[in-house]
């Protein structure tokens, strides 16, 4: 669980930098209570930290998440005379806040909204809409991508489990693959959440499948990787970002393959924040090290605005900036530049990135 200390509504650094601290007041927009909470709490503590180290303040809004929501979130933001507006769980809070939001001047950078019709009013509106989470189809496309460069003349397989996403993204990766002449050997739905998925695994080597991509959940994954290696069957595993859940009740094996968002904590330039937020009693994880790079590129994007006639809008989308997440840079069309999604391979206890043996 996050340990987080009951914050007040302003917050500034005792050591914050002068020029910072009078130019950059920066907006919070996450949940208080409900249901949402403790996403919330991640958000404030990662925005909280990065007000103490960058010396700006930030105003923690409350975010419902209740449909007409926006416009009061704008008015408060619009009232506490802020510079930018980070956060937005949810989409509700963004629907009816921009077009304020846009009269006063103030951008709004997401974290975790991905609905794309979204950004696409935002971007016919000229409203100030920036996205810092993988777009809905950052997923599908970075899998696409790791199929055609890495199992090429393979004989590879696409099941999943029945769902709306799983079933989906599996037929959006095979169209994908169809058009450019790779077709699987093997597709099927199996049934999720069982004890042990022995005929599926038998199906797969009768149909002459080596790879396997798997569109379902963890422990279908770890079932399946278990049962294959019963039978003495070599299957190359790769699943979605639905694969960095709780390793339980079956352990995952090592090999297995992910498409998943990294585990920013581990990122070499998130090793001294990760550290202090530790030593604080604050797990680096959810949306913790996310929210404050967020406070980072709206601290810089306030103090290059500053003073200029460049606009926030030409600020962010003609600059990289550098953040505990990586690099951090948005296109024209307001989403970020380097698809966040990367392979990923489980190695003992966590996943690490993949690299290609020789």
């Amino acid at each position: 669980m996050l340990a987080l200390r009951s914050l007040p509504i302003l917050i500034v650094a005792a050591f914050a930098l002068p020029a910072l601290a009078q130019a950059t007041s920066i907006g919070v927009v996450a949940p208080q209570s409900g249901p949402f909470a403790l996403l919330g709490e991640q958000m404030r503590a990662g925005a909280t930290a990065a007000a103490q180290d960058l010396g700006v303040e930030i105003h923690l809004i409350d975010e419902t998440c209740e449909a007409g929501s926006g416009e009061a979130i704008a008015r408060q933001l619009d009232e506490a005379g802020v510079d930018a507006a980070i956060g937005f769980l949810c989409s509700e809070s963004l629907d009816g806040a921009l077009p304020l939001l846009k009269g006063a001047g103030i951008p709004a950078i997401t974290i975790s909204v991905r609905w794309q019709v979204l950004m696409e009013d935002a971007l016919k509106q000229h409203w100030p809409f920036f996205r810092m989470a993988p777009t809905a189809d950052s997923e599908f496309e970075k899998l696409v991508d790791v199929i055609l460069r890495g199992w090429p003349g393979e004989a590879f397989a696409l099941i999943e489990d029945g769902t709306i996403h799983g079933r989906e993204l599996s037929e959006a990766i095979r169209n994908a693959l169809e058009e450019r002449g790779m077709k699987p050997v093997f597709t099927d739905t199996y049934r999720p959440g069982q004890e042990q998925q022995i005929a599926l695994v038998r199906r797969l080597a009768k149909a002459g499948a080596s790879h396997v991509f798997v569109g379902g959940d963890r422990n279908d994954v770890a079932i399946i990787a278990r049962d294959a290696a019963a039978e003495g069957i070599s299957l190359t595993l790769l699943g979605g970002d639905a694969m960095r859940a709780a390793d339980q009740p079956i352990p995952l094996a090592d090999g297995v393959l992910a498409v998943a968002l990294p585990n920013y904590a581990t990122l070499p330039e998130a090793s001294r924040v990760a550290a202090r937020l530790v030593e604080s009693g604050v797990a680096p994880d959810g949306y913790v090290l996310p929210t404050y790079a967020a406070a980072q590129v709206a601290a810089e994007i306030s103090a290059s605005a500053a003073g200029s006639e460049t606009t926030i809008a030409d600020v962010l989308t003609g600059t990289a900036f550098e953040t505990v997440i990586g690099k951090v840079a948005f296109t024209a069309g307001h989403e970020l530049k380097d698809n966040p999604y990367q392979l990923q391979q489980w190695s003992g206890d966590d996943f690490i990135p993949y690299v290609q043996s020789n």
